[in-house]
C-alpha cells in the first residue's frame, strides 16, 4: 500500500495510530541515519519483520526497488506501508513504480466533517428518497466559511485559534517547502521565481488555467511555469481538473481549472492574513470554489 499526500496532511499520524498499522515496524525516512541506511542497506529496515511501515520514501527513490525484490521474495507474508509528500508516479527520480504490486492512496487536507468530528449528513439521500427531514433533524449551523478558508484544513492548524498563528504556520510551511522539500525532487536555481509562481496561482485558483499568461505575468518562460507546475502537482499542492465536457476530446484540448489542495495556502500565498479583507477580496467566490472542489473530490 502505498499513501501519498501534501507535507502535513497527517500521513504518518495515520499509520501510526490506525488499525493495522500500529503494530507495525515504524521507519521515517526524516531520520538521517534511518535514511542513509535506506539507501546503502535497504534490507535491514525489514529485517525480521513481515508488515512494516516506511515514511517519507520520497527522500530514497531507489529504495522502491529493493521493496519490489523483497516482495517479489516473499509474496505471502512480507507487506509494506509506504507513505511519501509526493507523488511517486510523477518523480522522474523514481525508476520504479511497484505496478501490479501496490495500490495507491492519496490523502487530502481535513473536510470540515471532519475538522468538527461531524457526520456527512443523508439529508440528500433521504430527500431523494422522499423523506424529508424536518427542521430539528437538520445539521447544527456551519461554522464561518471565510474564517475556514483563511485558517485551512490541515490538522495541526485545528489547534491554533487566531490568524495570527495560522499566518505564521502558513509561513514555515512554505518556507520549509521551498528551502527543503523541493530539493528532493529537483534543481530550482530561482526560488523566488518559483515563489512568484506561486503567489500568482494562488490569485487563480478555481479559474482557468493559462500558462502563457501565467508566465508572462511571472516574467519566466512558459517551459519553466510548465515544469513548476508538475513540481507542485508532484509534491501534492495544486492539481488541474479537466474541462467538463461529454466529448473527451474536448476534454482533453480544453484548458483545465486550477485548484490548490488547501484554500488556506491559496489566501495565505495571495495576501489575505485577516478575514474581514479576505471577505471584501474578489478572488473570495473562486477560494470558495476551492473549498468545494477539495470536498467534492
Amino acid at each position: 500500500m502505498v499513501l501519498t499526500g501534501a507535507r502535513q496532511a497527517g500521513k504518518s499520524t495515520l499509520l501510526l495510530n490506525t488499525e493495522p498499522f500500529r503494530d507495525w515496524r515504524f521507519h521515517t525516512l526524516d531520520d538521517f541515519d534511518t535514511l542513509r541506511q535506506a539507501r546503502e542497506r535497504p534490507q535491514e529496515l525489514w529485517a525480521g519483520a513481515n508488515r512494516v511501515v516506511l515514511d517519507e520514501v520520497q527522500r530514497a527513490p531507489d529504495l522502491l526497488l529493493a521493496v519490489k525484490q523483497a516482495v517479489d521474495r516473499n509474496p505471502r507474508d512480507l507487506r509494506f506501508a509506504l507513505s511519501g509528500s509526493a507523488n511517486l508516479l510523477l518523480m522522474r527520480q523514481v525508476s520504479e513504480s511497484l505496478a501490479g504490486r501496490a495500490v495507491y492512496f492519496a490523502l487530502s487536507p481535513m473536510t470540515l466533517g471532519e475538522a468538527n468530528r461531524v457526520s456527512p449528513p443523508d439529508i440528500l439521500a433521504r430527500s431523494l428518497a422522499g423523506d424529508w427531514p424536518d427542521e430539528e433533524t437538520l445539521p447544527q449551523a456551519p461554522p464561518d466559511p471565510v474564517e475556514c478558508i483563511l485558517r485551512g484544513l490541515m490538522p495541526s492548524l485545528l489547534t491554533l485559534d487566531s490568524s495570527k498563528a495560522w499566518t505564521r504556520w502558513w509561513d514555515g510551511y512554505v518556507t520549509t517547502y521551498l528551502e527543503r522539500d523541493l530539493r528532493q525532487f529537483s534543481q530550482i536555481d530561482r526560488l523566488l521565481d518559483f515563489r512568484r509562481v506561486m503567489e500568482l496561482l494562488a490569485l487563480r485558483s478555481g479559474q482557468i488555467l493559462n500558462q502563457s499568461e501565467l508566465g508572462r505575468d511571472a516574467q519566466i518562460s512558459q517551459p519553466t511555469v510548465h515544469r513548476y507546475l508538475n513540481l507542485l502537482e508532484t509534491t501534492h499542492l495544486f492539481e488541474r481538473l479537466p474541462a467538463y465536457t461529454v466529448n473527451r476530446t474536448s476534454r482533453l484540448m480544453k484548458s483545465p481549472k486550477a485548484f490548490w489542495s488547501d484554500p488556506g495556502l491559496a489566501a495565505f500565498l495571495s495576501g489575505y492574513f485577516e478575514t474581514e479583507p479576505l471577505r471584501r477580496a474578489r478572488e473570495l467566490g473562486a477560494y470558495f470554489e476551492t473549498l468545494i472542489f477539495h470536498h467534492l473530490r
